[in-house]
């Protein structure tokens, strides 16, 4: 015979917690990191033209890792949204039309970023 005190807990939701924590810190270190190379190149690479920006961004290592940091970017931005949007859209249907326009913000804009970086 058993006995069940107090009622049973219903758990809700998609459970995305700690993937979603440790995503938002690996690509905010990845984007740190970024920024520190950049500073790097920029304050130590002799006085900044455009002719030293395009320079910059003309080796493919750094092509790659501008790359790499739009995608952490978007990742970053869609996971932060989308928390947003679970936690305080209360209405499903309002809920999945923010987030398929997020979605596609973010597309348009990552696209945008690597047709501009693969310019140069």
């Amino acid at each position: 015979m058993s006995v069940n005190y107090g009622s049973r807990r219903v758990v809700v939701g998609a459970r995305y917690g700690l993937r979603d924590w440790l995503s938002q810190r690996v690509t905010a270190a990845l984007m740190a990191i970024f920024t520190l190379v950049l500073l790097a190149q920029v304050l130590f690479g002799g006085p900044l033209g455009y002719d030293r920006w395009a320079a910059i961004f003309s080796a493919q290592w750094m092509k790659v890792l501008t790359f790499v940091v739009f995608v952490a970017l978007g990742w970053h931005a869609w996971v932060g949204m989308r928390n947003i949007w679970m936690d305080y859209v209360r209405p499903a249907g309002l809920r999945l039309v923010l987030q398929v326009a997020t979605l596609v913000w973010l597309v348009g804009c990552m696209g945008w970023a690597i047709q501009v970086l693969w310019r140069l």
